[in-house]
């Protein structure tokens, strides 16, 4: 298996942890990763706000650098949904649907490719809050919307479970927005403010003090907030506890 290692730009520049614990931890399930260091956006920034051609050319871009690979794998669902559901403006070549359907984030790819079953070096003793971000959520599939009435499950969940000494939980209102929206969070920033403001008081009524997600974006948002507001509270990347790097 060919696998190519896509490191979005925000977490490039500002969670470089959550990429490093993800390349190491396919490197200890076996497996040689590709990183693609010539990539460096998604051009999801640019498609929020409408600015399709602009969004056309990174797409175009960052698409030529990733051919012949059978995956490439992504720590951030954001970054997925849009490789898989929003590359609609590109002329929909054999090799850009290729990549449509190969690009996943790290918790797919664990979960249902080559279906991790164990993780016998990580062990996290702590009582984890778990934030499934919106997109992971409703366009990925990783785990039950708690508004579809539709058996429960969740992939995030699963893997978190291999890890020895860790206690998973939610927050009250477990599938609420923290706010994180790209864009949205520049230009509503009262809005997004609050709703950041709302999750992370609602980890700390519940007594978490460590919080994960498989979206790196929303716990930037949070952490963010939860500094501002001196909440003593600590977020890693999934991988960072998967890999047994949280402590």
């Amino acid at each position: 298996m060919k696998v190519g290692f896509f490191v979005p730009c925000y977490i490039d520049a500002i969670a470089p942890q959550a990429a490093i614990s993800s390349f190491k931890l396919l490197q200890r399930l076996g497996l040689r990763p590709e990183f693609i260091e010539a990539a460096a956006c998604c051009g999801l920034p640019l498609k929020d706000m409408g600015y399709t051609r602009s969004a056309c050319k990174v797409e175009k871009s960052v698409a030529s650098h990733m051919a012949g690979y059978d995956y490439i794998v992504m720590p951030s669902g954001i970054c997925a949904d849009q490789f898989r559901y929003h590359f609609d403006d590109l002329e929909q070549t054999p090799e850009v649907e290729h990549i449509r359907r190969s690009a996943v984030d790290l918790v797919t790819f664990l979960h249902d490719i080559i279906k991790v079953d164990a993780l016998p070096w990580a062990r996290f003793p702590h009582r984890v809050a778990l934030h499934n971000g919106c997109h992971s959520l409703r366009y990925l599939n990783e785990a039950r919307p708690s508004e579809l009435m539709i058996p429960d499950f969740s992939k995030t969940e699963d893997l978190l479970n291999l890890v020895e000494g860790i206690e998973v939980g939610y927050a009250t209102r477990r599938d609420e927005c923290c706010g994180f929206g790209g864009t949205f969070t520049i230009w509503d920033q009262s809005c997004s403010g609050q709703q950041g403001l709302d999750k992370v008081r609602d980890y700390a009524r519940n007594d978490f003090r460590y919080v994960t997600s498989q979206d790196m974006s929303c716990l930037l948002h949070q952490s963010c907030v939860a500094r501002k507001f001196g909440l003593d509270i600590k977020f890693y990347y999934i991988a960072e506890i998967l890999n047994g790097d949280a402590k």
